[in-house]
C-alpha cells in the first residue's frame, strides 16, 4: 500500500525546489482543511514572496519621480571628484569621450549592464510608476531574504515584495522594533528599507546606523551605501564601504561597491584595480570580468580583453552581448577569421530588436573598418530597422551619405542623430564641419558650441570655434 506524503512537507519540497506557485497551491489546500495553520500560512506567504522577490541592494533605478520631485539639495558647483550628477567633478584616469562612449548623465558605458547605469536611457521614464517586479541579480539571496523565523516576519516581506504596500509594511515593522524594545537589528533595516523606498533618506540613514550599532552585517552596509549614493555623497559611502571591509575583510559586494562608484565618477583606473581585487577573492564574478574586459578594449588592448571575454564564455555565460564583444575584440585584434562567426553567433541570440540593431550596427563598423561601405550602409540601415532610435547609425550614416554627396540627407540624418543624443558629441561636431562647409556660419557656430558642451577637451570642436570666432569678429 503506498503512503501518501505529507501535504505541508511536500509543498516544502516544491519550495525548496523553486516551484512557487505548486507550493502556493498545496499550501492554500492545507489551510482548507485547517485555517489557523500557522506553518501552512509562513510557507505560503513565503512562496508568494519569491514569485516576485527582488534584491532591495541591486535594483536602484531612479525613475521620473525621483529625478522631477527630488527635494534634496546638493551643491550645484561640486568639488572635483564629490558628486555622482555632475559629470564635469570627474577625476579622469580613464578614456576619454572620443574612445569610450559616454550615457545621457556623462559617464562612461560600464561593461556591465546594472539599474544604476540605465538612468537616462530611453524605457525608465514610465517604469517609475509601477514596481520593479522584472529585475533579477548576480548576487546570491541575502541574509535579509533567508530570515524568515517568525510569522512577522514572513508577513514583512509578503507585504512588502508581494503587496508592495509599504506604508503599511513600515507600520508593521514600526510596531515589531517597539516590541522587540528598540534592540532588533533585522527589523530596523526593514523600517530603514521603508524609509528608503518613500524617498526619506535621512530617517533611513538613521536606521541603517542604529542598526550597524546592534549588528555588524554586510548588508546593512550595502543598503546605508545605496542611501548615500541617493544623496550624491559618493565619498561618504566610499569611507562606508572601507569601514565595512575593516569588519569584513575581502567581502567581494563591498570591493565591487567601491569599485562601482570609482566607475561612475569617471575613475576607471581605481575601478579597474578594485575589480581586480574581487576576482582575486571569486575569479568567477562575471561582472569584475565583464569591466575589467571594457577597460581594456577600450584603453586599445583587444586581445586583453579578448580573453576575459572567453573567460566568460568557459564560465558558461551564452548570451548575445558576449558574442558581439568577442566579434569585436576578434575585429580590433586582427582575429578576422573569429569575427563574422561571432557575430552570426550573436544574431542568432538575439532576443530583441534593439540588440539586433546593436549587432548590425557592429558588423556596419566592421565593414567601414575592411572598406566596403556599400555592405556599411546596409547594416546602417538594418540598424535603423530594428531600432529607429539609434543615434550612432544615424550619425555614420550621415558621413557614408556625404561621401555619395547627398548634402541634404546627410545633414537630416545629423539632426536627427544631435536630436536623438544630445550627449554625444560627434553628431554635434560633423553638423558644424557640414553648415560651415556649406556657408551656414551661425548654425556651424550654434553645433559647435553643443559639441563642446558634450565633449569640452575635443581639439577639432575647439579649433573650429576659433575659425569661425575670428571670421564672425571680421564682420
Amino acid at each position: 500500500m503506498e503512503i501518501p506524503m505529507d501535504p505541508l512537507f511536500l509543498a516544502w519540497s516544491y519550495f525548496r525546489r523553486r516551484k512557487f506557485q505548486r507550493c502556493s497551491d498545496l499550501c492554500t489546500k492545507v489551510l482548507e482543511d485547517s485555517p489557523y495553520d500557522q506553518a501552512a500560512w509562513s510557507l505560503k506567504t513565503r512562496a508568494l514572496t519569491e514569485m516576485v522577490y527582488i534584491d532591495e541592494i541591486e535594483v536602484d533605478q531612479e525613475g521620473i519621480a525621483e529625478m522631477m520631485l527630488d527635494e534634496s539639495c546638493i551643491a550645484q558647483v561640486a568639488r572635483p571628484g564629490t558628486s555622482l550628477r555632475l559629470p564635469g567633478t570627474s577625476h579622469g584616469g580613464g578614456p576619454t569621450a572620443a574612445v569610450r562612449p559616454v550615457t545621457q548623465a556623462g559617464r562612461p558605458i560600464t561593461g556591465f549592464v546594472r539599474p544604476s547605469t540605465q538612468s537616462g536611457r530611453p524605457g525608465t521614464m514610465e517604469q517609475a510608476i509601477k514596481t520593479p517586479r522584472t529585475a533579477s541579480t548576480a548576487r546570491p539571496v541575502t541574509s535579509a531574504s533567508g530570515r524568515f523565523v517568525r510569522l512577522g516576519t514572513t508577513l514583512f516581506e509578503y507585504i512588502f515584495h508581494h503587496e508592495n504596500d509599504v506604508k503599511n509594511a513600515l507600520d508593521l515593522a514600526a510596531q515589531a522594533t517597539e516590541h522587540a524594545q528598540f534592540k532588533d537589528w533585522w527589523w530596523k533595516v526593514q523600517l530603514g528599507k521603508c524609509y528608503y523606498r518613500l524617498g526619506l533618506y535621512r530617517e533611513a540613514e538613521k536606521q541603517f546606523r542604529s542598526a550597524l550599532n546592534h549588528q555588524e552585517v554586510v548588508d546593512t552596509y550595502l543598503y546605508l551605501a545605496k542611501v548615500y549614493q541617493r544623496l550624491d555623497q559618493p565619498i561618504t559611502a566610499l569611507n562606508l564601504f572601507k569601514q565595512g571591509l575593516d569588519h569584513f575583510p575581502g567581502e567581494v559586494t563591498l570591493l565591487t561597491g567601491i569599485a562601482r562608484i570609482h566607475e561612475e565618477m569617471n575613475n576607471i583606473t581605481s575601478a579597474t584595480e578594485y575589480y581586480r581585487d574581487v576576482l582575486k577573492q571569486d575569479n568567477t564574478h562575471v561582472e569584475a570580468i565583464a569591466c575589467i574586459g571594457s577597460n581594456h578594449f577600450y584603453t586599445d588592448q583587444p586581445e586583453i580583453a579578448l580573453r576575459f571575454y572567453r573567460r566568460l564564455l568557459q564560465m558558461g555565460v551564452y548570451n548575445c552581448q558576449l558574442y558581439n564583444n568577442l566579434g569585436l575584440c576578434c575585429f580590433y585584434a586582427q582575429q578576422y577569421d573569429m569575427t563574422l562567426s561571432s557575430f552570426e553567433r550573436a544574431l542568432a541570440l538575439v532576443a530583441n530588436d534593439e540588440e539586433q540593431a546593436d549587432v548590425w550596427y557592429n558588423i556596419g563598423h566592421v565593414a567601414v573598418g575592411i572598406g566596403d561601405l556599400t555592405l556599411a550602409y546596409q547594416c546602417f540601415k538594418l540598424t535603423l530597422a530594428f531600432n529607429n532610435d539609434h543615434a550612432e547609425a544615424y550619425n555614420n550614416l550621415a558621413v557614408l551619405e556625404l561621401r555619395k554627396g547627398r548634402i541634404e540627407q546627410s545633414k537630416a540624418f545629423l539632426q536627427t542623430a544631435a536630436s536623438l543624443a544630445p550627449h554625444m558629441y560627434e553628431p554635434h561636431f560633423n553638423l558644424s564641419t557640414l553648415s560651415e562647409k556649406i556657408g551656414d556660419l551661425q548654425s556651424s557656430y550654434t553645433a559647435a558650441q553643443k559639441s563642446e558642451d558634450a565633449f569640452p577637451e575635443h581639439v577639432d570642436t575647439q579649433q573650429l570655434l576659433r575659425q569661425l570666432r575670428q571670421h564672425f569678429a571680421l564682420l
